[in-house]
């Protein structure tokens, strides 16, 4: 097994930049500039050649490992699984031509606030007592030492059900839906924002934007959204380093 070596990467500029990145690396693990069992350079090292930031190389490297190209292994680093396209994909390319984890991100962030000021607003009574069921199981989970993603997204869901506006209703279930047919979302949020260091902050977050919406202040509940949303970008893209620790 040889130790990660120095390969030039061209630098990239567009909107879609994991997907140059993830040609790049592929083209020279096709070629055979790396070989099966090689490792690649870190995530900040790919980034300083790519000269980007860390979101489309995690991107670009979970791309690769869900197409069989490479794999992690925890606290060491990423290396090559493969030279060759795997026999069992007809379509290799299938990871990449969904909606990206980094246009998941970008869009909570900017909407969610927006749709939690009008919870906070015009949410009922029998609104409430929904999103006080869900963060009592989301609470039971945390307790018991487990992060089930589909309760925070219901959470997030009857927040925008709250807004009793339809249009927020459908761009979050778009969302929610998005997350769930992207694969590289799942496999980032399975290494960052599942983390047993997260889940905590996550249930008191949650915990303080229901408070914002029982008590009808609007305010509050933009800011604590605010907060939340720019926390979930960090936990996907700053927070734990290298992807593979």
């Amino acid at each position: 097994m040889r130790e990660a070596f120095f390969i030039n990467f061209n630098p990239v500029s567009s909107k879609k930049l994991y997907i140059q990145i993830y040609n790049q690396i592929l083209s020279r693990i096709l070629k055979g500039e790396f070989k099966v069992g090689d490792k690649l350079p870190t995530e900040r090292e790919l980034c300083e050649q790519f000269g980007v930031s860390r979101a489309p190389v995690r991107q670009a490297l979970s791309a690769l490992e869900l197409n069989g190209y490479i794999y992690s292994r925890q606290g060491e680093g990423v290396y090559i699984k493969n030279n060759q396209p795997p026999n069992d994909q007809s379509n290799p390319d299938h990871v990449l031509e969904s909606v990206s984890p980094e246009d998941i991100v970008e869009a909570r962030m900017n909407i969610e606030p927006v749709i939690i000021k009008f919870a906070a607003e015009r949410a009922t009574d029998e609104d409430i007592q929904e999103l006080q069921e869900i963060l009592k199981k989301m609470e039971g989970e945390t307790k018991s030492g487990v992060y089930v993603p589909e309760t925070d997204e219901a959470l997030h869901y009857a927040i925008a059900k709250a807004s009793h506006n339809e249009l927020f209703i459908k761009i979050i279930s778009d969302i929610i839906q998005s997350m769930k047919q992207q694969k590289m979302w799942q496999l980032i949020r399975d290494r960052t924002v599942t983390r047993p260091d997260y889940r905590d902050t996550n249930f008191r977050e949650h915990q303080l934007l229901i408070k914002a919406i029982e008590e009808h202040n609007q305010d509050e509940a933009v800011r604590v959204m605010t907060f939340h949303m720019k926390n979930l970008y960090d936990r996907y893209w700053k927070d734990y380093g290298d992807f593979t620790l």
